[in-house]
């Protein structure tokens, strides 16, 4: 990988970030339920949607939110989803894009991050924990909440 680098979303990679190709059986955990059931909750002035860019191609996409005051914790300073296509998977792209949303919420004033995710084979656990998420709980729709000290 060259050097990577975070842009904002812009309406050109806006079409690439939505086609991005994963490996197998992970887009079955780009939704958890909760999240599904929070999304009327968000601040939309809050979203931060992101491009992780090797040189000129798209690579990965981030979205956080941001909302201090947000009725559940874990929705105050949360990792929304993270995709990294899969020619990229295992080159620091996700890594990357998680130290950035953590600076994000540091720069903002949080103290930690959260990121909701479904347990499963393919799933995202093994990553969240490597880069530094702890299971702090289970969602009432039995899926693990991680939370990273920033």
């Amino acid at each position: 990988m060259a050097d990577l680098t975070l842009q904002e979303l812009t309406a050109q990679t806006i079409v690439v970030a939505n086609g991005l190709t994963l490996k197998p059986g992970q887009e079955d955990f780009l939704h958890p339920e909760t999240y599904t059931h929070s999304e009327e909750q968000l601040d939309p002035s809050g979203s931060w949607p992101r491009v992780v860019m090797d040189g000129d191609r798209v690579v990965g996409y981030i979205m956080g939110a941001f909302d201090a005051d947000a009725r559940e914790d874990y929705l105050r300073a949360a990792l929304w989803r993270i995709e990294v296509a899969d020619g990229a998977q295992g080159m620091g792209v996700g890594r990357f894009a998680v130290d950035a949303f953590a600076g994000e919420a540091r720069a903002r004033g949080f103290d930690r991050a959260t990121v909701v995710w479904a347990g499963g084979e393919d799933g995202p656990e093994k990553f969240f924990q490597a880069v530094g998420f702890q299971i702090v709980g289970q969602t009432p729709y039995g899926e693990n909440l991680g939370a990273l000290q920033l």
